[in-house]
């Protein structure tokens, strides 16, 4: 396998959880009675541009289908940090009637809504049939498509550049990084600006974040990295921020690589603080398996204690880091007993892999647990705040990364 970036030859293996299916394929009853696809689940590292990527083996569009369950619309944080961040950017580039706004990977509308209640021109594109029907309904206009180069040349071509072109959670996503990268300078204005949320490698290596590792992502973005990414296709990263998403982001501004803004000084500086972080060292990726070895075998040993206990753990939140924890350790229904979701397009669904059955979190009223895993640990205060009643009932809460912990 070759650097999806680069093209350097990979010879170092930074994370191997075996086989697992795609983290969001949720089961059907129907399903359950037929085979289930598993893929290897395995990342290099790229020892010539420090991108962290998975081995190739499937195309995007078999994950990435009509019947794609994730919605960005069922956590409250989520939702709250979107408002924030569309009003901020409103504020920041003046936007207004006379601007235009196009998100990559629209979802539900989650985001867009806010441009759309603004009355600022916009639009959507998403692949997944669902979601993109869900945004509609919002009022956000959708292309219900792949983005890549040749897509963006169409839009150009068509008068559809953008003042403000969005791509929050969607690059880490994207098979061909290099293409997708053309593709935004090809639908920004030339003053235009991008910005690009993802998570942040050095938060995923400092806080033993392994369960981000999932096939849906195919590669996990240092700055250092995506500032070279950007350079090679002629923009340049113009500003950067630190924010608390997904356990730890990185919010980047773009812009073409001879726009007359300066770049800020906070660049150079999180690039030296990735390097003396050692991300620029083969031995920090090596101990890496280490780690994610020990949260595995901590959280397994939980469960077979209360097990042996006579006590009943359930899970909350089908989450796709859940599917990668759950998986790799081997936890099946026998000692997880069922997963609590919001999204309705889970509920009756099965996990992928382990068959645990996912239902709505009114049945945690008449159900009796004593404890109660969230597997979406980068939003346990949100889910803990939901159930406090539980706690009332002696329910205890417990989050297995960065470490086994009883909240």
């Amino acid at each position: 396998m070759i650097c999806r970036h680069c093209k350097k030859n990979l010879n170092h293996t930074f994370l191997d959880l075996g086989y697992a299916p795609p983290s969001n394929s949720y089961l059907s009853k129907e399903d359950l009675k037929k085979p289930e696809l598993y893929y290897p689940l395995k990342t290099y590292v790229c020892d010539g541009c420090w991108l962290v990527q998975t081995e190739d083996y499937i195309d995007a569009k078999k994950l990435f289908t009509s019947e794609y369950a994730y919605v960005s619309s069922t956590s409250s944080s989520w939702l709250e940090h979107a408002k924030k961040y569309s009003y901020q950017m409103i504020d920041k580039f003046k936007l207004n009637k006379n601007s235009y706004v196009i998100e990559i990977a629209s979802n539900d509308g989650y985001l867009l809504k806010n441009f759309v209640k603004k009355k600022i021109p916009c639009l959507g594109i998403e692949p997944t049939k669902n979601t993109a029907d869900q945004a509609k309904k919002k009022g956000v206009t959708v292309l219900c498509e792949f983005f890549r180069e040749t897509l963006a040349k169409k839009l150009s071509k068509n008068g559809k550049k953008a003042d403000l072109v969005i791509g929050n959670n969607v690059y880490a996503h994207v098979p061909d990084i290099n293409d997708f990268t053309r593709g935004l300078r090809e639908i920004l204005k030339p003053n235009g600006t991008i910005t690009l949320e993802f998570p942040h490698l050095m938060s995923l290596i400092q806080h033993n974040q392994f369960d981000t590792i999932y096939h849906e992502h195919f590669s996990y973005l240092s700055l250092y990295t995506v500032s070279r990414i950007f350079e090679k296709e002629s923009l340049r990263v113009l500003d950067v921020e630190e924010i608390n998403t997904h356990g730890g982001s990185l919010r980047v501004y773009g812009c073409h690589k001879n726009d007359s803004r300066l770049t800020k000084k906070i660049v150079k500086l999180l690039i030296d603080k990735e390097k003396n972080n050692g991300l620029r060292n083969l031995n920090t990726y090596k101990n890496f398996q280490i780690k994610a070895n020990k949260i595995k075998d901590d959280l397994l040993n939980f469960l077979i204690e209360q097990k042996a206990n006579g006590k009943k753990v359930a899970a909350y939140g089908a989450a796709a880091k859940g599917n990668t924890l759950l998986n790799y350790a081997g936890i099946k229904k026998d000692l997880l007993f069922f997963v609590f979701d919001g999204a309705s397009a889970k509920q009756g669904m099965f996990m992928p892999g382990n068959h645990i059955p996912i239902i709505a979190p009114e049945n945690l009223k008449r159900i009796k647990l004593d404890y109660l895993l969230i597997l979406p640990w980068n939003i346990s205060k949100e889910i803990k705040k939901q159930n406090s009643n539980l706690e009332k009932k002696g329910v205890k809460f417990i989050t297995a990364v960065p470490e086994l912990k009883i909240l």
